[in-house]
C-alpha cells in the first residue's frame, strides 16, 4: 500500500514526497497541471530553506541575496538587515519546481495526473483519486479543495479587507544584493533579485487594481522599471487562509493548505519545506497526531510576527512610521530578519 498519497505537486507536496522518499516511505503525488506550475509567487526562499532543499539534495539555479531592505515608496529612507547565517536564494518558482521535481523522479517518487476531490478514510486507510493510501497529505494550496471537502477551513472575522498578490518578472539587472520591500500608504512591493539580468516585483495589496496602478504607488520603484520590459502579471488571493486543525484523521495539511497569514514577511516556501519534514517524521514515527503541534511550533514566529506586522499596518498613525522606525533600531531590524531567515 501507498504510504504517502500527496494531492499537489507544487513545492510543498515535492518537498513532502522528497522526505518521505528519502525516509523509505512509498510517496505518489497527484497533480492536474504539468510541471513547472507557474503562480504568482515573492520568489524569494530564505537561508533556513536555501539549507532545508541543500539537505534534500534539491539543486535550483537562482540569484542569492543576503538580507532585506525596506523602503519607504516616496522618500526613498530605508533601514536594512542583513543575514548572519548565509544567503538567501530568489528563484524562479518554476524553476524551484522543476528542480523539486527532478529530486522526486531520481528518488522513484511517481507524480501521477488528476485531481483529488472526494476523501474516503476509516481508521485504517485513505482513499482519493481511484488510489488507496495509509495517508493522505493536502499540498493543494491557498484555496485548498481537500480542505474545504472535509470542511476544516476556519472562517475569518471580518476585522480586515482581504490581501492579494500580483507579481511580474523584467528584464532588468539587479540593483542590490538584498531583496527590497518597498512601503507605499496602501500596499507593498518585494523586489527580488532572481537572476543577473531579471528581478521579480510582488506586490501586496488590498485594493483590487491593476498592476501598473499598484506600481505607480512607488514612484522611485516605477520610474526604476520605466524602460524595463514586463511579463504578464500573475495574481493570487484572498492570502489569508484559515484552517481548524493540521491533522483530521489520516489527512495531513502542509503548505498553504495547512493555513496562511499573509506573504508580508516572505516565510511561505521555507515554512512549507521545513513542516514538510516535521510531517513525514511524525508519520514515520506512527504519531501522526503529533503533526498538529510541530507545525504549531515551527510556525509560531512566523504567525506572530507576520500577524503583528498586519497589525500595524492598517493602523492609520502607525503605518507610516515602520519604515522611519526601523530605521532608527537598526539592531532591532536585523534581529528581525534574522529571527525569519
Amino acid at each position: 500500500m501507498i504510504d504517502l498519497l500527496i494531492a499537489g505537486g507544487g513545492p510543498a507536496g515535492l518537498a513532502t514526497a522528497i522526505h518521505g522518499a528519502l525516509a523509505g516511505l512509498e510517496a505518489v503525488v497527484v497533480e492536474p497541471r504539468p510541471t513547472p506550475i507557474d503562480k504568482a509567487c515573492g520568489e524569494g526562499l530564505m537561508p533556513g530553506g536555501v539549507r532545508r532543499l541543500r539537505e534534500l539534495g534539491v539543486a535550483v539555479a537562482g540569484q542569492p541575496f543576503h538580507g532585506i531592505r525596506y523602503v519607504d515608496g516616496e522618500s526613498g529612507r530605508h533601514a536594512e538587515g542583513r543575514f548572519r547565517s548565509g544567503p538567501g536564494l530568489g528563484a524562479r518558482r518554476t524553476e524551484l519546481q522543476a528542480a523539486l521535481a527532478e529530486r522526486a523522479a531520481q528518488l522513484g517518487v511517481r507524480v501521477l495526473p488528476g485531481r483529488v476531490d472526494q476523501v474516503r478514510q476509516d481508521v485504517h486507510q485513505v482513499g482519493a483519486a481511484g488510489l488507496t493510501a495509509r495517508y493522505l497529505v493536502a499540498a493543494d494550496g491557498l484555496h485548498s479543495p481537500v480542505r474545504r471537502g472535509l470542511g476544516l477551513s476556519a472562517p475569518l472575522a471580518p476585522r480586515r479587507p482581504a490581501r492579494y498578490g500580483l507579481r511580474r518578472h523584467y528584464a532588468a539587472p539587479p540593483w542590490s544584493d538584498l531583496v527590497e520591500v518597498h512601503w507605499s500608504a496602501r500596499c507593498e512591493a518585494y523586489v527580488t533579485p532572481l537572476a543577473p539580468d531579471r528581478i521579480g516585483v510582488a506586490v501586496l495589496t488590498s485594493d483590487q487594481a491593476p498592476f501598473d496602478v499598484q506600481l505607480a504607488r512607488f514612484p522611485l520603484l516605477a520610474e526604476r522599471l520605466a524602460s524595463a520590459e514586463g511579463t504578464p502579471v500573475r495574481g493570487a488571493g484572498p492570502l489569508r487562509q484559515g484552517a481548524r486543525v493540521r491533522v483530521a484523521g489520516r489527512v495531513l495539511f502542509v503548505g498553504d493548505a495547512a493555513g496562511y497569514v499573509d506573504a508580508l514577511t516572505g516565510e511561505g516556501l521555507t515554512l512549507a519545506v521545513t513542516a514538510a519534514g516535521e510531517l513525514v517524521r511524525c508519520v514515520r514515527e506512527g504519531r501522526p497526531q503529533a503533526y498538529e503541534q510541530a507545525w504549531r511550533d515551527l510556525s509560531r514566529s512566523y504567525r506572530t510576527l507576520t500577524t503583528s506586522l498586519l497589525w500595524a499596518r492598517h493602523q492609520p498613525r502607525l503605518a507610516p512610521r515602520i519604515v522611519p522606525l526601523a530605521a532608527r533600531l537598526p539592531r532591532v531590524f536585523t534581529r528581525a530578519v534574522n529571527l525569519l531567515a
